[in-house]
């Protein structure tokens, strides 16, 4: 694939755009989002009211068919000052898994409001589920794995399912500032960002190669959360999904830009990965 398209790719996955309302509630310089967003939380929350007892993979698959057909919309997160955007009209394929765990979450609380979804939706998203500024928020998915692990919200079963290491330089979005709104003014933000990025890439890492899929295909389960990992430089991952089995084979329940909007695919992952020009495995993440 030529580089040009590899970087929109990139791009695609890394960024996110605007919500236009505030909530007036709690944190409201924090949260931004629409009525209807409001709306669609409470009719998945009434749906789902009973399963308060299922496993989170379980509710994950539950509240990721709920929300098949939404629009795929790239970039749904980008506000000038960093906030909590909260979009269930559209998603893209990072905000599709991190609203299915958020709300499969607040299923299983003790509270089942909007507070308690954005709450846990803050948790996902940020590191130590504190924002501060536009380096706060997991823009790497492998970051947003090792962090999400160390909240004690998944499980990284990469090393335990296939033991294969997996070495990158992380380093996107300090080498193309000029692609982030956020980063092209600010060299201080910039130099943040390479600090994270260090980090990143100083940790031991590991995948699921994709010529072993159908080897460990009995081990993946439904409603595990996977990211793509690629070829393409600087980056680890370039694509998120959650596992879903059908007729006895894994396939990919995801937002997609290919379809523009959520769906469940035709493909197996074996066979998505293998016809991919530049993914060759998966980082699979288990929710707790």
């Amino acid at each position: 694939m030529k580089t040009h398209v590899l970087t929109l790719l990139v791009l695609s996955f890394l960024l996110s755009c605007n919500s236009t309302s505030t909530n007036p509630g709690r944190d409201s310089e924090k949260i931004i989002y629409q009525p209807k967003d409001k709306e669609i939380l409470e009719q998945v929350l009434e749906l789902y009211a009973t399963d308060k007892e299922a496993t989170t993979s379980a509710l994950m698959i539950k509240v990721g068919s709920f929300f098949k057909g939404t629009p795929y919309v790239a970039h749904t997160l980008e506000t000038a000052k960093e906030q909590l955007i909260v979009n269930l009209r559209e998603m893209d394929c990072t905000t599709f898994a991190e609203n299915c765990l958020a709300i499969s979450r607040t299923i299983q609380s003790d509270s089942q409001t909007f507070e308690q979804f954005t709450s846990e939706l803050q948790n996902i998203r940020y590191r130590d589920g504190k924002i501060d500024g536009y380096p706060s928020r997991l823009h790497y998915f492998c970051d947003w794995i090792y962090n999400n692990v160390e909240k004690n919200l998944i499980r990284d079963m990469s090393e335990e399912i296939a033991q294969t290491p997996f070495s990158k330089e992380i380093n996107f979005m300090s080498t193309h500032p000029g692609s982030y709104r956020q980063l092209k003014d600010s060299i201080s933000l910039v130099d943040r960002i390479a600090i994270q990025e260090k980090e990143i890439s100083s940790r031991k890492m590991y995948f699921i190669p994709e010529t072993r899929i159908a080897e460990v295909e009995s081990k993946l389960m439904d409603g595990d959360i996977a990211g793509i990992t690629t070829e393409i430089e600087g980056i680890a991952i370039q694509h998120v999904i959650i596992l879903i089995r059908q007729k006895g084979h894994i396939h990919l329940m995801h937002a997609s830009s290919k379809s523009e909007k959520v769906v469940v695919s035709d493909l197996t992952l074996e066979e998505y990965l293998l016809n991919s020009k530049s993914a060759n495995g998966i980082m699979l993440a288990r929710p707790i």
